[in-house]
């Protein structure tokens, strides 16, 4: 691979889980260099977080600290403090989710940091964000996805609300403060001056709530849980076939669902009122979804898919993890990539997105061991001798 687009720019990450280190893997992933500051003991607890435990080891670690240096400093004693203040001075942008005021209290503020590195970008992800009467909260995914209004309309009509099985909140926020990051780095072309990115994760999930916001003030309505569908919306589902798998189906413009129609054998179905136009489809879209998954119920899917493929609809499976690997999509746009591993050998994870033609970002090396790092930097960055190196881990300040 290229060394990236942002190759030269350094990053001091000092953010621990997912918020702050994905915005951090985002940069890595584009051939910034990121250095990151982790507790000498414990590490960051991704490298201990996960389900299963492969050969004693976590299988998120390596996905979120790839393209990463790992440097140990106890930034709770001074001189660990002084260290960090060293290494930023060098830096072009810190990334950092602690709870709002801690940066400040141990004497890391931006106004701070900013005096001796006027052009630092600081990326601060939290829940909340800096200001505000919660910005002191803790802020957590869960919380953000309820605040920001996606946990109310996600699930089943009939049941409580659910959650994505992943932590969208955190990834969103990390995104946007990567995003922010390119922006403010943008900007000091033109100023020479750096400046503060605040990545609220409440906010970022606001972001993605298309018009919820908008409809409610005009018209009063508030959007409820719906499923696997989206109301007024139809047909676009997922439908039973007769070997047991689920088939998606997206034909909600007059023109395909008329496609549809000829497919299933029901031309009449076009012109029928209840289903002739996208408003009355969406007036009856549960009994036009029960036509369909009578239908979709006598098909193979392995028939079906070609058929929905060649009529020019959106059609496919639920894929998992297995799915994903054995696609030959997946295969030819290296969508997921094999990365060498010190203990696993190989290990497989999705690659870095988006596509750049000229200067594409990639997995250089996946998360390193803790403190891999510590003595490259510190002597190469940061000035110091080895024997100095040596000293600060004999007292545990590195």
């Amino acid at each position: 691979m290229t060394q990236g687009p942002l190759a030269g720019v350094r990053v001091i990450e000092m953010g621990q889980l997912i918020a702050g280190p994905f915005c951090g893997q985002v940069l890595g992933d584009f051939g910034a260099e990121v250095i990151k500051l982790e507790d000498p003991k414990t590490g960051d607890p991704m490298r201990q977080w996960g389900r299963s435990k492969p050969k004693g080891l976590s299988p998120w670690w390596p996905v979120i600290g790839r393209n990463k240096k790992s440097v140990t400093v106890d930034l709770r004693t001074d001189e660990g403090r002084a260290i960090a203040r060293e290494l930023i001075a060098t830096a072009d942008v810190v990334v950092e989710n602690f709870r709002p005021g801690t940066l400040e209290k141990w004497g890391l503020g931006y106004e701070e940091l900013a005096r001796t590195n006027p052009g630092l970008v600081m990326a601060r992800v939290s829940g909340f964000g800096q200001t505000g009467p919660y910005a002191k909260r803790a802020g957590y995914a869960l919380v953000g996805e309820a605040m920001g209004g996606l946990r109310h309309i996600t699930g089943e009509p009939d049941r409580n609300p659910a959650r994505a099985g992943i932590s969208i909140g955190d990834s969103l926020s990390g995104l946007n403060a990567a995003l922010g990051v390119m922006m403010a780095l943008h900007a000091r072309h033109a100023t020479g001056k750096g400046q503060v990115v605040d990545a609220a994760i409440y906010e970022s999930v606001l972001t993605v709530m298309e018009n919820l916001i908008t409809e409610y003030d005009l018209t009063g309505y508030i959007r409820e849980r719906s499923g696997a569908v989206l109301p007024g919306i139809a047909p676009s589902n997922v439908y039973p076939t007769r070997s047991g798998e689920l088939v998606l189906i997206g034909a909600n413009q007059d023109t395909l669902f008329k496609r549809l129609c000829e497919l299933m054998g029901r031309p009449d179905l076009a012109e029928d009122p209840r289903y002739r136009d996208h408003a009355a489809r969406g007036v009856n879209q549960g009994e036009l979804d029960a036509r369909i998954a009578a239908w979709t119920l006598d098909q193979d899917i392995d028939d079906l898919l070609p058929r929905l493929e060649q009529a020019g609809l959106a059609t496919g499976r639920i894929y998992r993890a297995p799915e994903m690997l054995a696609d030959p999509q997946f295969q030819a746009r290296e969508s997921i990539v094999s990365v060498p591993h010190p203990v696993f050998g190989q290990v497989k994870m999705q690659n870095a997105f988006p596509r750049l033609t000229d200067t594409p970002g990639g997995v250089r090396w996946p998360g390193p061991t803790l403190g891999e790092h510590t003595q490259a930097v510190l002597t190469q960055v940061a000035g110091m001798t080895a024997e100095k190196v040596a000293e600060l881990k004999a007292r545990g300040v590195v």
